[in-house]
C-alpha cells in the first residue's frame, strides 16, 4: 500500500504547525557575510540561504529575504567575504542576527575580531577557521513564476581569494568532519553540526 502524503499549493498555505521548506531543503551551509557600507562601517550577518553555485570561477551566493544592510553595503562596494560557522562560533554567529543599527557593528555586539582581507576591503571574521573574499557579480531581485518581483535578493560573488586554517587540512585534503561545520535546519531554532560519525564515502561510477 502506498504510503499518504500531504500535499499543498504554497500560494495557499501549508497547514501545518511550522513551514516544512525550510526542513526539506536543509541542513543547508549558512551565509555568514561580513560587508562594509561606502563610509567603512562593518557589517556581519548571516543567511540561511547560502550555497556554492560554480567551480571555475567559484561562486558563492546567498539570498536575503527583505533589502537589508548586508545588500546595500555590497551595492555600494561590490565586495563581500564568507566565513565559516563551526559549533564553536554558533552562538556568536547567533548574536550577529540580532536586529541593529546600520551605524552599529554586529562584530561588537558579538565580541567578534575583524580582520583585514588581503583583496577586498571587507573584513573576514578572525576567529572564523575559513573565509572567502569575494566580488560580487549578479544582484538579482527575486520574482515569481508569473515575472511579479518578490522582496527578496540574490547576491552572487566570485570568490577571488581563501583563507584555510591549517588545522583543519589532512595531508593537503580539506577535512569537514574535522572542521565541525554548523548547518540551518528548518525549524525556528534547528541547527545541525558536521562530525566524523556522519561522515560516509561513496565513488562516483565509471
Amino acid at each position: 500500500m502506498s504510503e499518504p502524503f500531504h500535499f499543498y499549493e504554497p500560494r495557499d498555505g501549508h497547514r501545518l504547525p511550522h513551514d516544512p521548506f525550510n526542513a526539506i531543503v536543509g541542513p543547508r551551509p549558512i551565509g555568514w557575510i561580513s560587508s562594509c557600507n561606502a563610509e567603512g562601517a562593518f557589517n556581519l550577518a548571516p543567511y540561511s540561504f547560502f550555497n556554492a553555485f560554480n567551480y571555475t570561477p567559484p561562486i558563492v551566493g546567498f539570498s536575503s529575504v527583505g533589502y537589508k544592510d548586508t545588500v546595500r553595503n555590497i551595492e555600494q562596494t561590490g565586495e563581500f567575504a564568507w566565513n565559516l560557522v563551526t559549533r564553536d562560533l554558533a552562538e556568536a554567529m547567533n548574536q550577529t542576527s540580532a536586529p541593529a543599527a546600520p551605524d552599529v557593528s554586529e562584530f561588537d555586539l558579538a565580541g567578534l575580531t575583524p580582520v583585514a582581507s588581503r583583496l577586498i576591503k571587507v573584513p573576514r571574521v578572525a576567529e572564523s577557521h575559513v573565509s572567502f573574499e569575494c566580488r560580487c557579480t549578479q544582484i538579482i531581485q527575486l520574482q515569481r513564476a508569473d515575472g511579479e518581483k518578490v522582496p527578496s535578493w540574490l547576491i552572487l560573488g566570485e570568490v577571488v581569494a581563501v583563507h584555510i586554517a591549517e588545522s583543519l587540512l589532512d595531508g593537503g585534503v580539506y577535512d569537514t568532519a574535522r572542521a565541525g561545520h554548523v548547518l540551518r535546519g528548518g525549524g525556528p531554532a534547528d541547527y545541525f553540526s558536521v562530525g566524523p560519525g556522519e561522515l560516509f564515502r561513496m565513488g562516483r561510477p565509471g
